[in-house]
């Protein structure tokens, strides 16, 4: 009789384990709605007040087809916005004005090659900053550790087209990387194609000095615990009882607090290397006043910023289940 009652502890605390993370996701995924909502709001208005010219004049005048109002009218912009928001819950973004193709599937091709060079160049800034962050932490700052530290203070204060432009002079004129058109469509991109914005990117994204500071700090903190020092004196590694609270968690914080920053520096180093990504496209868009695919890439990267502070708090829940009750 004792087996039936182990079982359902178990049952019990692996509930008790899941549900703070199902609270978390709940909550962070109704909060998210509002702010989509909230920054559809905002957008839509700024791009109903601002001047206009024939290709807002078309959005108009599909707008009010829609809507179902006389062809000489123009519908209230909260008749417009309500029905934007209608066509959302049915997966309808809307079509380009510029291209005349449907604004999802156009966001979703253009936001993987945005995906790819944002997750490369965050690679690149922790296979740089975090090791660089351990040895301060571990053996203080040496003359190495200060060299290697003020390094990425200065590539992270650099201006990221500045650098970008830097690296292309270089590629092209000092080596002859790319002796055709960089970036063409007709061009097949081999790894330096990929490499050299993703590393532009990774150095200069503003990520990489934060990265090492605050992580620094965090291991130098969580070094001076009674826990690692006992840990220490019975000869245990050290790293596994620190890697939680010392690396993972100042990790995903500084991570998501830094999303938007990565995400503005990807708009200058796709329109620099013509790369086909969601940055370069809203670029564009804004150009042509291509108002719904303005609307989608805004909407995308509020998603991505989103997406972030929730997988932080995921993990710090996981780390520390008690945080779920603040």
């Amino acid at each position: 009789m004792r087996y039936p009652a182990f079982f359902k502890a178990r049952s019990a605390m692996k509930l008790a384990s899941i549900r703070p993370i199902t609270v978390l996701i709940s909550r962070e995924l109704a909060i998210a709605v509002l702010l989509l909502l909230g920054v559809s709001f905002v957008v839509f208005l700024v791009l109903f007040l601002s001047p206009g010219d024939p290709f807002s004049s078309l959005l108009k005048e599909q707008m009010t087809s829609a809507a179902g109002s006389h062809p000489g009218e123009s519908a209230p912009w909260y008749s417009q916005y309500l029905l934007w928001l209608a066509n959302i819950t049915r997966g309808n973004l809307g079509t380009s004005i510029r291209t005349g193709l449907p604004v999802l599937n156009e966001v979703i091709r253009v936001g993987i090659n945005t995906l790819y060079l944002t997750l490369g160049s965050l690679l690149v800034t922790l296979l740089i900053a975090v090791p660089i962050a351990i040895v301060s932490a571990r053996h203080g700052l040496t003359p190495v550790n200060w060299v290697l530290t003020m390094f990425t203070y200065v590539a992270s204060a650099l201006p990221v087209f500045w650098l970008a432009y830097i690296v292309i002079y270089i590629s092209m004129h000092r080596f002859g990387l790319f002796p055709l058109a960089f970036g063409s469509s007709t061009q097949k991109w081999n790894w330096l194609h990929f490499m050299l914005p993703v590393l532009v990117l990774g150095l200069s994204n503003g990520t990489m000095g934060e990265v090492v500071r605050h992580m620094r700090e965090e291991l130098s903190r969580v070094f001076s615990e009674e826990y690692i020092c006992t840990a220490r004196a019975k000869g245990a590694s050290i790293w596994k009882h620190a890697f939680k609270e010392g690396f993972l968690i100042p990790i995903t914080e500084i991570i998501a607090a830094k999303i938007p920053y990565i995400l503005g520096g990807a708009v200058v180093v796709e329109q620099v290397f013509n790369w086909p990504g969601m940055g370069r496209m809203a670029w564009q868009a804004a150009q042509d006043r291509d108002y719904p695919l303005i609307m989608a890439i805004t909407l995308m990267a509020a998603i991505f910023v989103r997406l972030g502070s929730l997988i932080h708090r995921a993990v710090h829940i996981v780390v520390n289940p008690r945080s779920s009750r603040e």
